[in-house]
């Protein structure tokens, strides 16, 4: 089906501090430069682009936003035009007290007991993908590796087809990068995913199977049976949520290595359970922290001193949080061993990402295979890097030399 687009065409962002557009082409590459600059100015940044939008960039003003559900409401997860359809993708998109009955039901599945044993797995399946690297003395880090990975991590937990892959990476692009902007897009996009999950869990109601797609098919809360669009929703998330985050996390991890050789020489010669890995990934879960939020103004209040009104949008900002020197010592660094690292890249609050444990596995292991395979590896300056904007942000292209 063809739908008549209704994009909005906006100029390129000249003041950060009050015409901010996290779609703006100058996001992607330069997204910790532009909140850092904010951050020097004022501690929360507005915008008309979308409606009323602010964007704070403290620690303190996304702690406020998060924790605060009586005046900032989850119906609201993405900075948009004002008129865009919404639709539920709890528990992401769901307040108290209906959110703890969405959560309950869906941690379980992400537990460390549950993803603890599929690391094995994933090892493998990420030194398949090297394998297919075959001998060529060139890579795409980002169009080759990191975007299959918790392609495949996902696909294992819910039960579903991989060779599906490019759909799903499809949807996620026109939903994060043209949705906003675009409401004939968000419309499509959620018709085909809800056409598509639609048919897989009323398959599962009449054929259950031991994975996540049987149980969300399945759902009951207190004893009465999930709603049908909120049995979509979940679904629809389980993909939106848990692949693109993951995917652009590898990819920065993969693209500070490769300009960092002293970081790729000390993670190169240590062991994998070496506690090394571990303050390495945390270092870059905190400086490339892929997600930014939203949330709904629903009660006139005021964050880091400076006021919001009912309707207004608030693009919760968790990456610029990790980058706060009130916050972190030494923040602007990268720093591989950094044993106090309490970042936010997973959230704050009862939304706290529910794919933690898998997206740690993720990351640890495909940066683990990567380093032991290609040691010696550096950026290719001859071909351009490409980074995403919005809502999830990393390399999306990332030519490498893989000098093995």
């Amino acid at each position: 089906m063809v739908y008549e687009s209704d994009q909005v065409e906006l100029p390129p962002v000249t003041d950060w501090v009050n015409d901010w557009d996290w779609l703006d082409d100058q996001w992607g590459e330069n997204a910790i430069d532009i909140w850092n600059s904010v951050r020097e100015q004022c501690p929360m940044a507005t915008t008309e682009r979308y409606g009323r939008a602010h964007m704070p960039v403290t620690m303190e003003g996304i702690q406020q936003v998060a924790k605060d559900t009586e005046n900032f409401s989850s119906i609201w997860v993405n900075v948009s035009r004002p008129d865009a359809p919404r639709a539920p993708a709890p528990p992401i998109t769901s307040d108290p007290p209906d959110h703890q009955g969405h959560r309950r039901l869906l941690l379980p599945a992400f537990s460390p007991k549950v993803i603890a044993p599929m690391e094995d797995e994933m090892r493998e399946f990420c030194q398949g993908l090297i394998a297919d690297l075959g001998d060529s003395p060139t890579a795409d880090a980002a169009v080759q590796y990191a975007q299959h990975i918790p392609v495949h991590g996902i696909c294992q937990l819910l039960g579903i087809p991989e060779d599906d892959a490019d759909m799903f990476r499809d949807w996620i692009y026109r939903n994060f990068q043209l949705a906003p902007r675009d409401n004939s897009v968000r419309v499509a996009v959620q018709q085909e995913m809800d056409a598509y999950f639609g048919e897989m869990l009323k398959e599962r109601q009449a054929n259950p199977t031991d994975d996540l797609t049987s149980l969300i098919a399945n759902a009951q809360i207190d004893g009465e049976d999930v709603g049908w669009p909120y049995k979509l929703g979940y679904m629809k998330l389980m993909i939106v949520a848990g692949i693109d985050t993951t995917w652009s996390a590898i990819g920065s991890g993969l693209w500070h290595l490769s300009n960092n050789p002293g970081d790729l020489a000390r993670l190169a010669v240590v062991e994998n359970d070496d506690p090394l890995w571990q303050t390495a990934t945390e270092e870059i879960l905190r400086f490339y922290a892929p997600v930014t939020m939203a949330r709904k103004v629903i009660g006139d209040t005021e964050i880091a001193g400076c006021p919001v009104h009912e309707g207004d949008q608030m693009l919760v900002t968790f990456p610029a949080a990790n980058h706060d020197p009130e916050a972190f010592e030494n923040s602007e660094e990268f720093i591989l061993d950094r044993e106090r690292n309490r970042h936010v890249a997973f959230g704050l609050g009862i939304h706290r990402c529910l794919g933690s444990n898998l997206a740690r596995v993720e990351l640890t292991v495909a940066l683990q295979e990567w380093v032991r395979a290609f040691p010696n590896y550096v950026l290719d300056e001859s071909k351009k890097t490409t980074w995403a904007n919005g809502q999830v942000r990393g390399p999306r292209k990332l030519p490498v030399v893989l000098n093995r």
